[in-house]
């Protein structure tokens, strides 16, 4: 029951007050930024922290990420309406929040610094570098003064330098880019299904939703919330191989569920998890396999986590960089880079688009038929009252 009012009580906040704060946000600042949609007013900040921290603490499987670069990017956005920039201004500043956003919640500042370059800006712009990397610096350097310096996950895996064991990380980025596909078809399948449901009212779904994953988390509650203790968990190698497919589907389900229910939550660290079991179990079954290669898994569980969100996100060196700097893991960089190439391959010959370009064109659709139905509203309260 608790689960279910959080859950019902996140979506009602977006769908009464601010519904650019559904989901990740990360499409909606892409949008801003390249000004196919005007920046958000300042509640959505407050919306989606209150709808983030509800929607997150009832157990969605849902990540800190998304809400954390869409308020970022809002604050940013309020202080250039403060001090009165133009438009070139404060769109730098909206990177710069973004980015900072993304450095605060990962404590990775140079991934959030490479995440607005190669994700939302898409090209290397001088002036949006050097805000974003003095943003970034001073976001993390204020995170750190109170939660520490300490990298979020603990590694102990390392890389042989074994050419053989190099050509079976880039043939696994293969299967890593097969299940980037089956994510973001999980994410956007679960997205029409709920869009089929619009006679159902949004707080009434949510809030089955929600008493869903209630259940679950009654049950199995180390499988619900955000992931991160399921991603140490694959990290130190502790799952038995007979899980790790369960596991794996259960998230998969879970993370399209959670997202469909319309509440603030971002996709990264629900695909950190998938990765991070994705990369242990193929590297459990290939020592099994081949035990004289010395594999370890839990190098392929860190590989995983970079190669997956190549496969799903496109935005490989964002990928290699936060997992990087999430654990520590310099050693694995070749292999990294090895995976994200096949990662990327297979998508980009299937045509695969990537997750955040699919959702922006959902935002876009939706912001239409918003504005359209905020408009048929006026035009009938005009009637009845005869003007």
């Amino acid at each position: 029951a608790g689960a279910a009012g959080a859950v019902s009580l996140a979506a009602a906040l977006v769908n009464r007050l601010s519904p650019h704060a559904s989901g990740s946000g990360i499409p909606h600042v892409e949008a801003v930024i390249a000004e196919e949609l005007p920046p958000a007013p300042p509640s959505l900040v407050i919306v989606k922290f209150v709808g983030g921290v509800l929607a997150i603490g009832a157990g969605l499987a849902l990540g800190r990420e998304g809400p954390s670069v869409q308020m970022g990017a809002g604050v940013a956005n309020l202080v250039g309406r403060v001090f009165r920039r133009n438009w070139a201004d404060c769109r730098v500043l909206i990177a710069a929040g973004a980015g900072a956003g993304l450095a605060t919640a990962f404590n990775a500042p140079i991934a959030g610094a490479v995440f607005v370059l190669e994700e939302l800006v898409r090209r290397f712009e001088p002036r949006i570098a050097i805000v974003v990397l003095s943003a970034s610096a001073s976001a993390i350097s204020v995170a750190r003064m109170l939660l520490g310096n300490a990298p979020d996950f603990v590694v102990s895996a390392s890389d042989p330098g074994n050419p053989a064991i190099h050509l079976l990380y880039g043939l696994f980025g293969l299967v890593a880019g097969l299940a980037g596909i089956a994510h973001n078809r999980a994410i956007l399948g679960g997205l029409q299904l709920a869009g089929r449901l619009a006679p159902v009212p949004v707080e009434a779904r949510a809030a089955v939703i929600g008493a869903g994953v209630g259940v679950l988390a009654w049950f199995l509650p180390d499988m619900v919330g955000g992931g991160d203790p399921i991603t140490q968990r694959a990290l130190l190698g502790e799952p038995a191989l007979a899980m790790i497919p369960l596991v794996l589907l259960l998230r998969l389900a879970l993370g399209s569920v959670s997202y469909a229910a319309g509440t603030p939550g971002g996709l990264f660290a629900p695909m950190l998890v998938l990765g991070a079991w994705l990369g242990l179990g193929s590297g459990k079954v290939l020592a099994a396999t081949i035990p004289w290669l010395g594999i370890e898994p839990q190098a392929f569980a860190v590989v995983g986590m970079a190669a997956l969100f190549a496969g799903a996100v496109r935005a490989p060196l964002t990928g290699i960089v936060l997992v990087t700097e999430m654990t520590g893991a310099v050693d694995l960089l070749l292999p990294m880079l090895g995976a994200c190439f096949g990662a990327m391959l297979v998508p980009s010959l299937l045509g695969d688009r990537p997750i955040y370009e699919a959702l922006r064109d959902a935002t876009l659709a939706r912001d239409a038929d918003w504005r359209a139905r905020l408009a048929l509203s006026s035009e009938r309260r005009r009637r009845r009252a005869g003007i």
